[in-house]
């Protein structure tokens, strides 16, 4: 891929994304402390922004075309060969639209929020500002910078607004993934300098190529780097204790989006750079993922914890991303990504749905609720519709992201696609388990007087159902998209 040292997109959507949340975290800043209202109001209008302009980018995206599409790239640093080098491209398409809906719902999911707003919302849109530069950005210099931004915020969001043994969640949070930093740092670094130390341009290290052994070396270091990130098992301790810790949009951006971050730099960085090492270490990563896929299910099948079930629940479906990549296919690459993308939005929506409930109740135990659809029937049914998508139905986006893993999994690893199926079906159990406990059943008097959820606080939910729903009904509409950049990128392998 032959490129300039300057090249511009005629409209720079992507740099507009990204730096539309520095300058909200800007305003915010400079918005007194007394005007919590006045912060909300910025913050929903940045959100909304960002959101139109991610739309855009995924409906202007011409997945007949494929390739880097909407190219910002400047050099920077020349003597190291760096680039601000920002691409759109079908794998990070749907990562970037998925970042904007989460912050809009996290946003409105957290309206009634009066403790220290301004710190919140600055702190927000500076996590999910690294978040967006990982997902653009195809300088290996700028994806460890945009990363390390994203993770350094999630230790206030929990300490200071969570629940829960915040402080614990929020330190060990922290200190595993600034462990996965310490194995990304050197991996990159490894590789820059094996090619001469002249570019942290990906493509052009693509390009360049590496021995077998210095590929299976540095594989090793990103999968483990980013995938303590992605909950790989058995890195993935950190994850439901975060989960439960963190106040709901915080648990929604985790769960919805961080944790994707971990899978898209194993794919993008690991998998692009080190085909080689990807081949010599597939094989453990899909025993890796099978394991996550199993013993999540059966973990959180033992849990009383409304957050915890959805915390192991992630585990799970994460290990079916990693299953998909370690396939080598496209069907199973294709439904990695497309899963990536469906397990943000489903986790975004429980955690939402469980916010309202523990806002309302003061608790998340499972024994301590019970019959809520028939006193909270709209903020139940947000719960149930994310139950029924973590367990695969038709017509949710989940089932063809699973229906594409397993298949592939199966083809390629038989004993091991079938064991992660099984482990599917102990999901289901355990999902349909609390929906039954907490939803149904007898009604706990203690609840009779609680109100439902208004329109208003119902909007974020209602968005996540609808878009659950959409792909579910027309899935092509993104597959097509995921697939301009994998069928590619298999074939390179």
């Amino acid at each position: 891929m032959l490129m300039t040292a300057m090249e511009f997109a005629q409209f720079p959507i992507l740099s507009a994304i990204l730096f539309s949340t520095l300058l909200a975290l800007l305003v915010i800043l400079f918005i007194p402390d007394d005007r919590p209202k006045l912060v909300k109001q910025v913050s929903l209008g940045f959100a909304a922004l960002g959101l139109v302009l991610s739309l855009y980018l995924y409906v202007a995206f011409d997945p007949q075309k494929g390739g880097l599409q909407f190219v910002e790239r400047v050099l920077w640093v020349k003597s190291l060969g760096i680039y601000y080098f920002l691409a759109a491209d079908g794998m990070n398409v749907p990562m970037v639209l998925l970042t904007a809906v989460v912050l809009f719902t996290g946003v409105l999911t957290m309206w009634e929020l009066d403790k220290r707003v301004k710190e919140y919302f600055a702190l927000t849109y500076l996590l999910v500002a690294g978040v967006y530069g990982v997902f653009m950005s195809m300088d290996l210099f700028f994806i460890f910078v945009w990363y390390d931004v994203s993770l350094f915020p999630m230790y206030p969001l929990i300490a200071i607004w969570g629940s829960t043994r915040k402080e614990y969640g929020a330190m060990k949070l922290t200190l595993y993934l600034l462990a996965g930093s310490a194995l990304i740092l050197p991996g990159i670094l490894y590789l820059w300098a094996v090619a001469g130390g002249t570019t942290f341009d990906l493509f052009e290290l693509q390009r360049l190529g590496f021995d077998v052994q210095v590929q299976r070396i540095a594989f090793v270091m990103l999968y483990l780097g980013f995938g303590i990130l992605a909950g790989v098992w058995p890195f993935h301790t950190w994850s439901p204790v975060g989960h439960v810790a963190a106040p709901t949009a915080v648990s929604m951006i985790h769960a919805g989006v961080l944790m994707k971050l971990g899978a898209y730099g194993i794919l993008r960085v690991g998998m692009t750079l080190c085909p080689e090492g990807l081949v010599y270490w597939a094989d453990l990563m899909a025993l890796l993922a099978t394991i996550g896929i199993v013993y999540g299910a059966f973990v959180g099948l033992a849990q009383t914890d409304l957050k915890y079930v959805i915390g192991y629940s992630s585990v799970s479906h994460m290990g079916i991303v990693g299953l998909g990549l370690a396939t080598m296919t496209v069907d199973g690459i294709n439904g990695a990504v497309f899963q990536m993308f469906s397990h943000g939005i489903m986790t975004a929506l429980f955690f939402s749905a469980v916010g309202y409930i523990y806002d309302k109740t003061h608790t998340k135990m499972i024994p301590e609720l019970g019959g809520l659809s028939k006193t909270m029937p709209k903020a139940s049914a947000f719960f149930i519709v994310a139950a029924f998508c973590g367990i695969g139905v038709p017509c949710m986006s989940s089932f063809w992201a699973e229906l594409l893993v397993f298949i592939s999994a199966v083809k390629t690893y038989p004993l091991r696609g079938i064991l992660a199926v099984s482990g599917l079906v102990v999901s289901a159990l355990f999902m349909l388990r609390v929906v039954q406990k907490t939803f149904y059943g007898d009604k706990n008097p203690r609840w009779e007087h609680i109100p439902d959820v208004p329109l208003f606080l119902a909007s974020p939910r209602i968005i996540l159902v609808g878009i659950l729903i959409f792909f579910g009904l027309f899935p092509r509409l993104i597959l097509d998209v995921i697939q301009s950049a994998v069928v590619p990128f298999v074939n390179s392998l």
